[in-house]
């Protein structure tokens, strides 16, 4: 499916009120956890998407084929899940892009605890063949600057093996997904201690306990966005949490400087624009270094160009093996826009260089969720674009092309 996205520069409807998703990475832990704790029921306002549903469709099984498709979540956490099930025997597979993104280092982790994970296909990379066993307690080396989700793999398992120490040769990457990952499971009973270098968890099992998921931060980024760019515009949040786990609500503050001011009053967030704060002694130039929330990457990368602002954003380095490789999609899509981008292996910068632009843009989402969404930002801007495959929003917010109609005069 294929939406052409008209440019309305600053004619937008002044104030919007935008229901957005719930938060897909406090679902997706939720739901794994208290699948453990045997009380699935309990959690509510999961994240209706297709990463979810992946996740969530995937648990409770004992033999079989779980085909996770586009969720990379839920194929590492799937995976670890599975290989500490007794009696299990599941092949886990995904789609041909799952299949190109590597997933060796949970897989030496899972062994090292003596599990039985054999590679069905190339080595390094899904399928998985698991036969699900009892593990004993968790004492493993692993990195922890390849992926944050194979430490929240291997931390959420431990519960269920009686506890252990996860030693960590490198320093963590994403670290406020490690963190909501222990806060999690110290909801439902366990009790974790996560170190520079280590990470202990206490032989206590996970109990029984409601869980109320709340709106997603990540979601929220392109409201920002969209409030960056557009002078006239109010967006009303329910639902989110100013001090969530989330590790992606450092948008606010990254927005502050680029002309957002938030507001919280009854649990609504509100945003308007203002000038954007200057950061530096350069009256243009803007960096930050989003290693612990790349999620946020394409979002940041599109408003600054948009708002003519020079920049180098680093810390990226996860972005090259996500959905797409998110670094060298940011320089091609941007550049039909008219904007040439400097990319290295984990950064992106501009400094005003200029392309041709195309006059209606085709924008390739490259199978990437964020792509789609972020590029849209800069379609409603720059006169206009057409969103090729757009249905790859439903990942993780099903309702974003009718959120993103809503600002748009009838």
């Amino acid at each position: 499916m294929d939406i052409e996205i008209k440019g309305t520069g600053s004619d937008v409807v002044t104030e919007i009120t935008v229901m957005l998703p719930a938060s897909k990475s406090l679902s997706a832990r939720a739901l794994l956890i208290s699948e453990m704790a045997g009380c699935r029921e309990m959690v509510a306002g999961e994240a209706q998407c297709d990463d979810t549903a992946a996740l969530g469709g995937g648990l409770g099984m004992t033999r079989g084929t779980v085909n996770v498709g586009a969720a990379g979540t839920a194929m590492r956490f799937l995976t670890a899940y599975y290989a500490a099930a007794a009696g299990t025997t599941i092949l886990i597979d995904g789609s041909e892009r799952m299949r190109q993104r590597p997933i060796a280092p949970l897989v030496d982790a899972l062994r090292q605890a003596g599990a039985a994970v054999e590679y069905a296909g190339r080595e390094g990379y899904p399928p998985l063949a698991i036969s699900g066993r009892q593990l004993a307690p968790i004492n493993v080396t692993m990195r922890g600057d390849v992926s944050s989700q194979f430490v929240s793999a291997m931390m959420m398992i431990a519960p269920r093996c009686g506890g252990g120490t996860l030693r960590l040769t490198t320093p963590l990457t994403s670290r406020p997904y490690v963190d909501m990952t222990a806060a999690v499971m110290e909801h439902f009973g366990a009790r974790v201690t996560v170190h520079d270098d280590r990470i202990v968890i206490s032989p206590n099992a996970y109990r029984p306990a409601p869980m109320v998921i709340e709106a997603d931060w990540s979601a929220a980024s392109y409201w920002y966005a969209l409030t960056a760019v557009l002078p006239g515009l109010t967006v009303r949040l329910p639902g989110l949490t100013p001090d969530s786990l989330q590790g992606d609500r450092r948008v606010v503050d990254i927005m502050r400087h680029l002309g957002v001011a938030t507001a919280v009053n009854d649990s609504v967030v509100t945003l308007t624009h203002r000038e954007p704060q200057l950061c530096c002694s350069c009256p243009h130039a803007f960096y930050a270094d989003l290693a612990d929330v790349p999620d946020l990457a394409q979002t940041i990368v599109v408003t600054l160009c948009l708002l003519e602002r020079a920049f180098r954003v680093t810390g990226l380095h996860t972005l090259r093996v996500k959905e797409t490789d998110r670094i060298d999609a940011l320089r091609r899509e941007l550049a039909k826009f008219g904007y040439a981008l400097q990319t290295g292996t984990d950064s992106i910068a501009w400094h005003g260089q200029r392309c041709p632009a195309e006059r209606l843009p085709h924008i390739d989402t490259h199978d990437d969720h964020r792509m789609a969404m972020a590029m849209a930002v800069a379609a409603i801007v720059r006169g206009g674009a057409v969103i090729e495959h757009a249905e790859v929003v439903t990942k993780s917010y099903p309702d974003f092309w009718r959120h993103l109609a809503e600002i748009q005069p009838k």
